[in-house]
């Protein structure tokens, strides 16, 4: 009986799955790009979010190609440390995702974030169309009201979006053993021990609250 269930509901599902054209089923799925310091993190949060695909880290917003992560953090680049973000927009939308962002960094630093300093660990949401844009600026404006203090967050226009190297890539649950101040600690570890001694999940709480996402 349960295998006449699970295949009833796998042919339903394949017939709604057929009846969408392929033009609408793209319509859902849509990409967004932000920058909100160390990669690693905001890919963490946002991968556990309920729409959203594998997130990608990557630089963008500067003038240098295909830069390397050393490059990058050097400066000189222009570009941030980012993160591509695709979602199905029939689950989540391209504003709620910019609510989320803008509750999970200090989008009153400027130069930075948390422990991570310098120009590639700016925050910045990155738009592509004029209605992102306009979603970007009502989520922006929105978190100002509600924080009561400057949000120095810029919009951006997208540019090209370079992936960072493959070992940056779902850096947060690794396996590999990586050598810390903390002494040898598996990568996921290690990413644990960093968000900890960076101070980002202690900044935002500070910051945003109890509207705070997504804190460990």
């Amino acid at each position: 009986m349960s295998t006449r269930v699970r295949i009833t509901g796998l042919a339903m599902l394949a017939g709604v799955v057929a009846a969408l054209s392929p033009v609408a089923a793209a319509a859902q799925q849509q990409t967004a790009i932000v920058a909100g310091g160390c990669f690693w993190c905001v890919e963490a949060d946002f991968e556990g979010v309920a729409g959203v695909g594998d997130v990608v880290a990557g630089y963008t917003g500067g003038t240098t190609e295909n830069p390397t992560y050393n490059q990058v953090t050097r400066g000189g680049t222009g570009h941030y440390e980012a993160v591509m973000i695709p979602f199905d927009a029939s689950v989540i939308s391209y504003r709620q995702i910019l609510d989320l962002f803008f509750r999970s960094v200090d989008p009153t630093d400027a130069g930075g974030q948390f422990c991570d300093r310098g120009e590639s660990y700016r925050t910045a949401v990155f738009v592509a169309t004029q209605e992102q844009s306009n979603d970007a600026t009502a989520a922006k404006t929105a978190a100002q009201q509600e924080l009561g203090q400057q949000i120095v967050t810029p919009i951006v226009q997208a540019g090209p979006f370079y992936k960072a190297e493959d070992y940056h890539q779902d850096y947060y649950k690794g396996d590999n053993l990586i050598l810390t101040r903390g002494g040898p600690k598996r990568q996921a570890e290690a990413y644990d021990f960093y968000r900890s001694g960076c101070g980002r999940d202690a900044r935002i709480a500070q910051v945003w609250g109890p509207d705070a996402p997504f804190l460990k």
